[in-house]
């Protein structure tokens, strides 16, 4: 299981993902599902993936190929997000078509998420969800965010605070809280956890960090967060029919 967030807000993306995978308590491992694609200067993209990680690699595989190979059609040469969005969506038909059954066969599902987001010079910044089936929906000033693999726990913080006004700094804020929540919940969760902040029009990467077990901002926020809450509670007062 895997845990990822993408907002699009007014001013640019924020963008996070967890790195655990697990295949049973006693198989646990660190793997990146944040992927970049950058033509500096002109399209700068990021890619997350939760799901079956044979399959999430394989997509990237075909993607990197394409671009190594240059293709017609490839995500350093489209013209706009919606077509490179398409070409994510048929490399995950690709893949379907190469392996879905043999997956069956050995009781596995395919399943892959995807949340591709960027801008390419020339049309605004975009962000798209992109299902098993390789269809995929876009977010909107009135859906900002997108969240794929264990959403519930994380979820509430995002529908409190999170709108496309909201600023790049506060929205990443919330995002660590949401990844706090989760990782408290959820033991197919953890640190260490990708963040990228992209603004608009720049057309290169703002800020790409790891946050590791010990990063001095997270464990701040988890602690004003935790404290803040427990604050809060006391101060609700409690029922007069009890």
């Amino acid at each position: 299981m895997t845990y990822c967030v993408g907002i699009l807000l007014e001013s640019g993306l924020v963008m996070a993902s967890d790195t655990r995978t697990n295949a049973g308590v006693d198989q646990v491992a660190t793997f990146p599902k944040m992927t970049t694609f950058e033509v500096a200067g002109e399209r700068t993209m990021v890619m997350l993936t939760a799901g079956n990680l044979a399959v999430t690699q394989a997509v990237l595989q075909h993607l990197h190929k394409d671009i190594a190979n240059n293709e017609t059609h490839n995500l350093l040469n489209v013209t706009n997000m919606f077509d490179a969005a398409r070409l994510v969506g048929m490399a995950i038909r690709t893949v379907h078509k190469e392996d879905a059954e043999h997956l069956r066969h050995h009781n596995t599902d395919f399943n892959i998420s995807v949340l591709f987001a960027g801008q390419i010079a020339g049309e605004p910044t975009r962000l798209f969800n992109i299902y098993s089936a390789g269809n995929f929906i876009e977010a909107s000033q009135e859906t900002p965010y997108f969240q794929i693999g264990e959403t519930k726990y994380g979820k509430p913080i995002l529908d409190r605070v999170i709108n496309y006004k909201c600023g790049l700094e506060d929205a990443l804020k919330c995002v660590l809280i949401s990844f706090d929540s989760t990782i408290r919940s959820n033991v197919s969760v953890d640190l260490p956890v990708d963040v990228l902040v992209y603004r608009n029009n720049k057309l290169s990467i703002d800020y790409n960090h790891r946050v590791a077990k010990d990063d001095p901002y997270f464990l701040s926020v988890r602690q004003h967060w935790g404290e803040g809450l427990r604050k809060v509670f006391a101060e609700i007062p409690g029922p007069d029919w009890c």
